[in-house]
C-alpha cells in the first residue's frame, strides 16, 4: 500500500493536471463556467484515484468511492442540463470585465487554481478514508451513510423542485417557497453540507480517516460564508422583491418550520 503522504500527492497532481486541461479549454471556449460543471466531476476522479493509489481496496474505501461518485455525477449532469447553451455565468463575467486582457491568466490562480485547491482540501475524508487496509463499515459508518443519503435526498429534490418551478413562465419573478423549499432557503446547500458530514463520518471509524473533517468543516465554511448562501442572496434580492419576506419566515440553511 502507498504510504498517505504519497496518495495525497498524487491526488494533487491528478486535480492539477485536470485543472490545467480544463483551463486551456475555457480559453478556447471563452468559458469559465465549464469549472462548475467539472467540479462534481473532480470528486469522483480523486475518489477512485485514492481508491487505486491506495491499493486498500477496503469496503470503507469502495463506499467513499460509491457515494462520491453518486454526488458528483449527479451535481455535473445537473448543472450541465441548467447552464448549457446559456454562456458564461454572470460571476465570471464580471471577472472578466474586471481584470479585461489578464482575465485568461488571472483566471488560473483565481478560478482553476482556487477550485482546485479547494477541491482537494474538501476531498480529504474520501482520500484519508482510503487508507486502512480490510475496514469493514462498522455503526459509525451506517451513520455517515444515514447522513449522506439524507443530504443525496434533500440537493436531488430541491433541484428537481426549482427546475420545475423555473419551468413555468406563470412563476417569473415569483419566489420559489414550496416544497422543500419552504423549510430553507438552501435544500440543495444544506444537502451537500451533509454529503460531506455523512462522507466525513464514515472515513472517521479509521484513526487517519478523523482528519478528514477538516474536510466537511470546508465545504460548510464555503457553502454558508463564501460561495453559496452570501453570493446567491445578495443576486436573489435584486430581482425577486418578495425575497426579503421570505428570508424573514423560512431559515437560511437547516430546514425548520417557517415562522408566521
Amino acid at each position: 500500500m502507498n504510504s498517505t503522504p504519497v496518495v495525497l500527492g498524487l491526488s494533487a497532481i491528478c486535480i492539477v493536471a485536470m485543472m490545467l486541461l480544463l483551463w486551456i479549454a475555457s480559453l478556447i471556449k471563452k468559458d469559465a463556467s465549464i469549472v462548475d460543471i467539472f467540479w462534481g466531476l473532480g470528486f469522483v476522479m480523486v475518489g477512485w484515484a485514492s481508491w487505486r493509489l491506495s491499493d486498500a481496496n477496503s469496503q470503507r474505501g469502495t463506499v467513499l468511492a460509491v457515494l462520491t461518485t453518486l454526488w458528483g455525477v449527479r451535481l455535473g449532469a445537473y448543472l450541465w442540463w441548467r447552464n448549457h447553451g446559456k454562456g458564461e455565468d454572470f460571476r465570471y463575467q464580471a471577472m472578466r470585465k474586471h481584470y479585461g486582457s489578464k482575465f485568461a491568466i488571472k483566471s488560473l490562480g483565481i478560478v482553476f487554481g482556487v477550485q482546485g485547491a479547494l477541491m482537494w482540501i474538501v476531498s480529504l475524508p474520501v482520500q484519508l478514508g482510503q487508507m486502512t487496509s480490510d475496514a469493514k463499515i462498522g455503526v459509525v459508518g451506517f451513520v455517515g451513510i444515514v447522513v449522506w443519503a439524507i443530504g443525496f435526498l434533500f440537493e436531488s429534490v430541491g433541484d428537481i423542485q426549482l427546475a420545475r418551478f423555473k419551468g413555468n413562465s406563470a412563476n417569473a419573478g415569483k419566489v420559489m417557497d414550496k416544497g422543500l423549499w419552504r423549510y430553507t432557503r438552501h435544500p440543495n446547500y444544506f444537502g451537500d453540507a451533509c454529503v460531506w458530514w455523512g462522507i466525513a463520518i464514515i472515513a472517521s471509524e479509521s484513526r487517519i480517516g478523523l482528519f478528514g473533517i477538516v474536510g466537511a468543516v470546508a465545504m460548510n465554511m464555503l457553502l454558508l460564508k463564501y460561495s453559496g448562501v452570501p453570493i446567491l442572496e445578495k443576486s436573489i434580492n435584486k430581482r425577486r422583491p418578495g425575497y426579503e419576506e421570505y428570508q424573514r419566515r423560512t431559515s437560511s440553511f437547516i430546514p425548520r418550520i417557517p415562522k408566521k
